[in-house]
This record gives C-alpha cells, sequence and structure tokens, in this order.
C-alpha cells in the first residue's frame, strides 16, 4: 500500500512540477506583479517585470512597464519605459511612453518621450520632453547669443 502510493506521488507531482516550470520560465519575460489595494508599502520598489499598482508606496518605484490603479497613491518619483497612470501620484515621473488617465492627480515633474493626457486629469507640475540633445546644444545657444560686430564700409 504505502510503495503504490509512494510510487504515485512522485510520478505525478514531477511531470506537474516539470509542466509548471516550463511554461512560467518560458513567461517569466511577460510576467507581472500585483500589489494589491490592501496594501501599503514604504520602500522603494524595483521590479524587472511589469508592475500593476492598486495600493499604496512611498517610495521610488523603477520598473519596464507600470499600470496604477484609480485607487493607488504613490508618494516617490517613478521610472519606467511606459506608464499608465490613473491614481495620485506625488513625485516626478519619467517615462518614454506616458499615458495619464481622466482619474489621475498628479503633483511633480513628468519627463516623457511620448505623452497622453485624457480630459479631465489634473497634472501640478512641469512638463519636459526627455531629450540627449541638450548638453550638445547649449555650447551653440552661447554662440548664437554672441553679437556679431560688422563694420559698415
Amino acid at each position: 500500500m504505502f510503495s503504490k502510493k509512494s510510487a504515485e506521488p512522485p510520478s505525478s507531482p514531477t511531470p506537474t512540477n516539470s509542466g509548471r516550470s516550463a511554461p512560467m520560465a518560458s513567461k517569466s519575460n511577460s510576467t507581472f506583479s500585483v500589489l494589491g489595494s490592501d496594501l501599503a508599502i514604504k520602500g522603494d520598489i524595483k521590479a524587472s517585470a511589469d508592475l500593476h499598482i492598486d495600493g499604496s508606496v512611498e517610495g521610488d518605484i523603477s520598473c519596464s512597464s507600470l499600470v496604477q490603479g484609480e485607487t493607488s497613491t504613490v508618494t516617490g518619483a517613478i521610472k519606467a519605459e511606459s506608464a499608465r497612470l490613473a491614481g495620485t501620484v506625488n513625485g516626478s515621473i519619467t517615462a518614454r511612453e506616458l499615458v495619464i488617465l481622466k482619474t489621475a492627480k498628479i503633483n511633480g515633474d513628468v519627463f516623457y518621450d511620448a505623452l497622453t493626457i485624457e480630459q479631465g486629469a489634473q497634472v501640478e507640475g512641469r512638463f519636459a520632453h526627455r531629450d540627449a540633445k541638450p548638453a550638445a546644444a547649449a555650447p551653440q545657444q552661447q554662440q548664437a547669443s554672441k553679437p556679431d560686430l560688422q563694420v559698415a564700409s
């Protein structure tokens, strides 16, 4: 009796575990983490996967893709490749692609490459396009600001 049961569980769990491990390993690039509305986190969050936040975060967030729910509150800086914000953010936002939904309330500076803002969204802060050219443009501006003196003959 023990030999049959001990023989069955090792054969059953082994394929089941192997079956579960393989899909999870292949989906590691497409997985996401969810912070539910009942969670309140104090501290920085760094995620290699996509992140969905419905709870409260007091700290900086860094991830590849961020989705913020309407009931969510973030107090800290956000850095993401893409972000879709629907809740409250108190801090700066840096994103390549940023979507600010109508329920969002943002207090802080926003740095973006592509920006979409729904009508009704509230933003208190400055908007600035992320650009690698400002350092290179500075010498040109200095040269342009110096007037050329020409003597008329």
